[in-house]
């Protein structure tokens, strides 16, 4: 009787997953040929006829400072995150980093590039002014630098990227799947890259709903962004809201599929590489 070698079949299985995979992303993103960059918008993977008001809080360490303020209320409410830390954050940021992988069972550190630069590629290709990649190969450089950055300040390999600006072109959307990566995406803006007073975050996070991804930044700690989740957070947990990493359940695209896209280039309210 012949034994059939199950490698091949196995090597066949994962080029296909992928495939699919892929083909789902694209569906997902309902991108057209030579349209702009889009946000990727998804919520948790949830059972639709469920009743547990779980949602996701992700923050964004793009470059700059540390939000000391906003991770303690996390430790001391118990309130898991997963947040996107760029290489250059990380280098900057040795205490911040140092603490987040103190609590581990709270926090997963994922992809945020090397240097914060958006997934476009293209000769002079910008998001909100912030300059993209000339090629596939410095897009490449950027995640997997971030990547092995993430790696050696916390052990663990991340398995999630966001990009600068969290927008892509279809061309980086394929190249950073190839590389083994899930594009992390969102459906709550919460505080427009920490550029929000307390009174317009407030007014955001109550928009909340069951399976939502939130998106905040935790590198700028002259922000309100602290001060209002310091406020919005304990009356979200008292009305049952239940906080999960990304890596806790799977996501799926928003309602419809669909993402917003960006018209033009607009002067930026965002951090940028050097910040």
């Amino acid at each position: 009787m012949t034994v059939l070698n199950p490698s091949p079949f196995r090597a066949l299985h994962e080029i296909m997953r992928r495939l699919a995979a892929l083909l789902l992303l694209c569906l997902a993103l309902d991108v057209a040929a030579g349209e702009g960059p889009v946000e990727v918008h998804q919520v948790l993977d949830l059972p639709s006829t469920g009743t547990d008001n779980v949602v996701a809080l992700t923050l964004d360490a793009c470059g700059g400072g540390f939000d000391r303020d906003l991770l303690q209320l996390l430790i001391d409410r118990r309130i898991p995150a997963t947040i996107f830390a760029t290489r250059r954050w990380l280098d900057h940021n040795p205490s911040g980093a140092a603490l987040i992988k103190t609590h581990s069972d709270l926090f997963e550190v994922e992809d945020h590039g090397a240097r914060h630069v958006p997934a476009v590629i293209g000769a002079d290709r910008r998001v909100y002014g912030i300059l993209g990649h000339p090629d596939i190969a410095h897009l490449q450089t950027e995640v997997a630098g971030g990547a092995e950055a993430v790696e050696k300040a916390t052990g663990v390999a991340p398995r999630w990227y966001r990009a600068a600006t969290a927008e892509y072109d279809p061309e980086a959307l394929a190249a950073i799947f190839e590389m083994g990566f899930k594009v992390a995406g969102f459906s709550l803006n919460v505080d427009d890259g920490a550029t929000l007073d307390k009174a317009a975050i407030v007014v955001r996070m109550r928009r909340i709903k069951r399976g939502d991804i939130l998106i905040a930044h935790m590198n700028r700690p002259n922000s309100d962004t602290a001060e209002a989740l310091a406020e919005i957070l304990p009356s979200l947990v008292e009305q049952g809201y239940r906080f999960v990493k990304l890596g806790d359940l799977g996501v799926r695209p928003a309602a419809g599929g669909r993402t917003a896209r960006v018209k033009s280039p607009k002067p930026s309210s965002r951090v940028t590489p050097d910040e």
